[in-house]
Order: C-alpha cells, then sequence, then structure tokens
C-alpha cells in the first residue's frame, strides 16, 4: 500500500487548483454587482435579471436546445443502425469502406468537417440555418453513437435473440422485443453523448449556420470577443449548475439501480 505523501497530497491540491478554480472565480464573479468583471464591486443577482431579459442569449439557447434534440435523435437512430450492420452483418463488399467513413468523423479535425459541409451547402445551393446545423451535427455525432452502441453488442448474448426467434418472433420484433430493451442504455448514453457534442460544438456550427441561425456557444463566443461581461458569468454558472445537477442526479440514479441489482440477486441466490 503506497503512503499519501506531502508530494502527492501538493500535486493532488495543484492538479484540482488548476481545474476548478477558474470555475469557482466565474462563479463567484456573477454575483458581482459591478460590470468590470475584474473588480468585486459587491454581491449582486442583478447580472442573472439581465440576462432573463436579454432577447439574443435566449433565441439562441432555444435554437440550440432544439438544434441539439433533433440532431442526436438523428444520430440515435443511424448510429443504432449502422452499429447493429457493423456487429451483426458479416462480411459484406464495401464493409471496410462502411466502417471507414462511418469512424472518419471521429479523427478528422472540426474544421475539415465543417468546411467540407459548407462547401456541400454551398455546391448544391442549400440556405444554411438551423436545418443546416442539425445535419451538420448529425453527421459528427452519429459516429460516437455508433461506437457506443458497438460496444454493447459485441458482448450481447445472441441466444437471447435465437430463443426469440425459436418461439416465432420474426427478426424485427425480436430486435423490437428482446434486443433493443436490453441495449437500451448504450443507446441512451448515445443519445446524451450526442446532445452534449452539439450543445458543446462551435467549429462545426460556425460554417454551417447563416445568418438566421446562431448557437448559444456561436453567440457566447461573439461577445467575449468584446470584453467578458458579467452576463457571460451569469451564463456559464447556470449552464454549471444544470451539469451538476444532472450528474449528481444520474449518479444516484445508478447508484440505486446498482443496489436495486445487488438486492435481486441476493434473493434470488437465497431462493
Amino acid at each position: 500500500m503506497r503512503r499519501f505523501t506531502w508530494f502527492n497530497a501538493t500535486s493532488l491540491t495543484l492538479g484540482f487548483a488548476f481545474l476548478y478554480l477558474p470555475i469557482t472565480l466565474l462563479v463567484i464573479y456573477s454575483f458581482n454587482g459591478g460590470r468590470n468583471v475584474a473588480v468585486w464591486g459587491g454581491f449582486s443577482t442583478k447580472w442573472y435579471g439581465e440576462l432573463v431579459q436579454n432577447e439574443a442569449f435566449l433565441d439562441a439557447a432555444w435554437v440550440t436546445l432544439k438544434v441539439a434534440a433533433f440532431s442526436s435523435t438523428i444520430a440515435t437512430v443511424l448510429g443504432t443502425m449502422a452499429a447493429y450492420v457493423l456487429v451483426r452483418g458479416g462480411r459484406f463488399h464495401g464493409r471496410t469502406l462502411f466502417s471507414g467513413m462511418i469512424y472518419a468523423p471521429l479523427v478528422m479535425p472540426e474544421v475539415i468537417t465543417g468546411l467540407s459541409l459548407l462547401l456541400l451547402f454551398i455546391g448544391i445551393g442549400f440556405d444554411r440555418g438551423i436545418l443546416t446545423i442539425i445535419l451538420a451535427h448529425t453527421t459528427f455525432s452519429m459516429c460516437y453513437v455508433s461506437v457506443v452502441v458497438s460496444s454493447r453488442l459485441v458482448s450481447f448474448d445472441r441466444s437471447l435473440e435465437e430463443a426469440a426467434l425459436d418461439l416465432g418472433c420474426s427478426p424485427l420484433s425480436a430486435f423490437r422485443l428482446v434486443t433493443l430493451p436490453i441495449i437500451a442504455p448504450a443507446v441512451i448514453a448515445g443519445w446524451l453523448l450526442a446532445f452534449t457534442l452539439s450543445l458543446d460544438d462551435l467549429v462545426i456550427a460556425n460554417f454551417a449556420s447563416g445568418p438566421s441561425a446562431t448557437t448559444l456557444p456561436m453567440k457566447i463566443w461573439s461577445a467575449v470577443r468584446l470584453g467578458v461581461s458579467p452576463e457571460i458569468n451569469a451564463l456559464s454558472t447556470i449552464l454549471i449548475g444544470i451539469v451538476t445537477v444532472g450528474v449528481i442526479t444520474a449518479s444516484l440514479v445508478s447508484k440505486r439501480a446498482a443496489v436495486k441489482r445487488q438486492r435481486d440477486e441476493q434473493a434470488a441466490v437465497a431462493n
């Protein structure tokens, strides 16, 4: 067993300070009463009120949520289908090319992806807006869903599907009634990952968006270029709070599910 030395303690403290001290300062200065974010002007929540009344940020947030919801849903459907073909399709002509096209966005720089999509939209005469952002986000997030679902399908017990087929289910019914409920946690995880990636994206959205559609990261970036305002701090604090609540909720749900699973296993052993 390794001893917890002063060197380890110092390294751990500096590491956590490097990661979380800027976030802590951001949250603190979101309650700064002065407009200068570098000078403390007293405690105040007025910037949260200003943020609620800022229609530009609210419109950008609404666009971001719509894009994330639609793109993650489409990416989940397509990514699950692609994962099923890759894992269950066996060897078929063009499999290598198909898998390479699915996984290419994982290693492709976002600038290249965004530029190629921009050239595509311009080439086909497609007006850029919310729809083009949805298509762009679906393109790069689908591969992440495919990776998550594929990892679950690889370890899936196919005898369960075979039993359903032997009992008279069609392949589609076996997938809907047996396979999909078992891989549902992976599908949900893929959807959440795609949703998060869409919320966070800035580079690809800059290429794919037009003057009629601005996402929240784009709005924040354009506002920060003119100087950090207290409203940006307030908005960032709200986002941090939402993420924190989501992580804590997911952790509690996962813990309860693990406890319930453990109790069920103990009851099964006792019987």
